[in-house]
This record gives C-alpha cells, sequence and structure tokens, in this order.
C-alpha cells in the first residue's frame, strides 16, 4: 500500500484523527479511486523522518508539507514533474532536508505556502461552514494568487473574517482546519494553486495509472 505522510495533527490522537480523515476526504473529492494511506504526523519534521524511515524500509510513500515559505522560480522550472520540491525544503532555513537517494521530486510535494492556502481558494466552503456571519470581504482579494500569499496574512485573514462566528466562533487550526479540509472543492483548489494540481496529478499517476 501506498502511503501518504503528512504534515498536521499536532500531538492529539483525536487530531491526528481528524487530519487523516480530512485529507483522505479532500483526495477521494479530487477522483482518486485507490487512495493511498494517509498517515497524520504531526509537525513537518516528523513528517519528514517517518517518510524517511519508511522509504529506508522500502514502502512506496508520498510526503506532503508546508513550503512555509514562498517558492523559488528556479525550483518551478519546466512541467510540474519537472519541479524540484526537495531543493526547496534543503535551502529552507530551519529545514535543510535531504532528498533519499532512492526518491524522485515527484514524490515530493508542497501546500503552497500553507495548508489554510487551500481554504482561501474555496471562499464557498468557507461561507459554508462558518455561516452568515463570516465576513469574506476579510480574506485577502479573490484575484491575489493563492501561493503568493504569506503565512501570517492568510492566519490573520482567517481569525479577522471568523472574529463574530458565533456558531463556530474565530477560526482555529486544532477546531477547524480538518473539518473544512473535508469540505473544501479540490477543482477550486487545484485551479488555484499549480501546487495543489500537481499533488493530485501525481497520486493519481501513482494509484490510478
Amino acid at each position: 500500500m501506498v502511503k501518504l505522510y503528512v504534515e498536521g495533527g499536532g500531538d492529539s490522537g483525536a487530531l491526528k484523527t481528524e487530519c487523516r480523515k480530512g485529507f483522505t476526504q479532500f483526495i477521494t473529492k479530487a477522483g482518486i479511486v485507490k487512495r493511498p494511506r494517509v498517515i497524520a504526523c504531526g509537525s513537518r519534521r516528523d513528517a519528514y523522518e517517518s517518510y524517511c524511515t519508511a522509504i529506508q524500509n522500502g514502502d512506496a510513500a508520498f510526503l506532503l508539507v508546508d513550503s512555509e515559505e514562498p517558492i523559488d522560480a528556479s525550483n518551478q522550472n519546466g512541467k510540474p514533474d519537472e519541479w524540484t520540491p526537495w531543493r526547496h525544503l534543503k535551502n529552507r532555513a530551519g529545514d535543510n532536508w535531504d532528498k533519499p537517494h532512492t526518491v524522485a521530486d515527484t514524490d515530493c510535494h508542497l501546500m503552497t505556502q500553507v495548508m489554510e492556502s487551500w481554504f482561501i481558494a474555496d471562499r464557498k466552503a468557507l461561507k459554508n461552514f462558518f455561516g452568515a456571519e463570516f465576513k469574506e470581504d476579510k480574506l485577502p482579494p479573490a484575484k491575489s494568487p493563492t501561493e503568493d500569499l504569506r503565512k501570517k496574512a492568510i492566519y490573520d485573514s482567517l481569525r479577522d473574517s471568523t472574529r463574530l462566528c458565533k456558531n463556530k466562533g474565530e477560526y482555529g487550526k486544532g477546531s477547524h482546519s480538518f473539518k473544512i479540509l473535508s469540505d473544501i472543492d479540490p477543482i477550486s483548489v487545484t485551479t488555484a494553486s499549480p501546487w495543489a494540481k500537481r499533488f493530485i496529478d501525481e497520486l493519481k499517476k501513482k494509484m490510478d495509472p
């Protein structure tokens, strides 16, 4: 079985269960029939180390983590299957991760720049989730390229747009993130995010050839 090691879920067993469900639901709605087994790893470092252990054990696996920062244009040359996310993770201060020798760049995927970037791409889902008190005008302008949005700007806009939501409350990563992930439309996300499209396309190649 192919495994997908993802950043997310923290140290809570319950939250890791929600994380697995959220990503599995997103992948399912994206039309992938033979789905990978999602492994919620907590921190990005734990995701990387767990992925490397799986590769050493001979498992077929993908890695999915936040890019955390803008991706240099040199890592996005050519077609998406020629992009070099491992080089981004090697050069990023705080990571300095080496690519396992036996894997390809198409086995590594980035949520650019954080998972919540995907939420911004589906404003309808956010409105449906938070209800009538959700303030869409507090989000970045719709014309803003999703992958150019910085981490702080995304979190600030989600907080500001949900501040008055009495039912669900102000956006909280633990309280809401994976429930929203289950709700968002993969087509909206992959249309707005070339890296998300690359992720789904490569999963389809691997899982549903």
